[in-house]
């Protein structure tokens, strides 16, 4: 079986709208027809009640996958994976990542992988986010804030991606606001000319109503 069409979607920090980002994309996906997939390698921070990430991850997607196939840690506190996992007396094992990430592209026309914060934070302290991402492979997606920073963070995030050999598909700016001031225009065309990538935008949404969501086809 080939394998599945996959992306990966890593942003530039923590609360950068990257859940929210792989998620559109994988609704974009599902919408028009093909069967999709998700996989996230840890998810922390389930003590604080929300929905987790790999939750919404499975509702975008209209997936069947349990918790276990989308997302083989799991942790309560809201800490980087690899002491979250310190802390539950494991480490995170590389090998079990690519096993659970390939199992859930079976069958899948194209499999969204949502990385842990940004790309240099470990799972293990011997293995990074950017580790995993190029072990698998896909083109990767950066998810970013449109306002004051945003140039230096998302350049460098787009210079470790390609310096690890990998591609960037683009950026997403979120949440884009209804009347964008001109920084933030200027942001937007600064980092397309500069990080020669092409730069997308997702307004602010409601999660509860997918029915609602914008497309996001990169």
């Amino acid at each position: 079986m080939e394998p599945a069409r996959g992306l990966f979607v890593t942003g530039t920090g923590t609360e950068v709208g990257k859940t929210v980002v792989a998620a559109v994309i994988a609704r974009t996906a599902s919408i028009a027809g093909q069967r999709v997939k998700v996989f996230k390698p840890a998810v922390s921070g389930l003590d604080q009640g929300d929905e987790p990430d790999h939750a919404l991850l499975r509702r975008a997607a209209g997936s069947e996958q349990s918790d276990e196939q989308i997302a083989p840690y799991r942790y309560g506190p809201a800490v980087s994976p690899h002491f979250a996992a310190e802390l539950a007396g494991e480490r995170i094992q590389p090998e079990h990542l690519l096993a659970v990430a390939a199992a859930a592209g079976e069958g899948a026309d194209l499999l969204v992988c949502e990385g842990v914060g940004g790309l240099l934070v470990p799972l293990d302290r011997e293995y990074l986010v950017r580790d995993l991402a190029r072990d698998l492979g896909q083109p990767i997606v950066v998810a970013a804030r449109p306002g004051l920073g945003t140039i230096n963070h998302t350049l460098l995030t787009l210079e470790a991606i390609r310096s690890s050999g990998l591609t960037v598909r683009a950026v997403v700016l979120t949440p884009w606001p209804a009347q964008p001031s001109p920084m933030e225009q200027s942001n937007r065309e600064t980092i397309a000319a500069i990080g020669r990538v092409e730069v997308h935008v997702l307004k602010a949404i409601a999660l509860g109503d997918v029915g609602r969501w914008p497309q996001l086809d990169v």
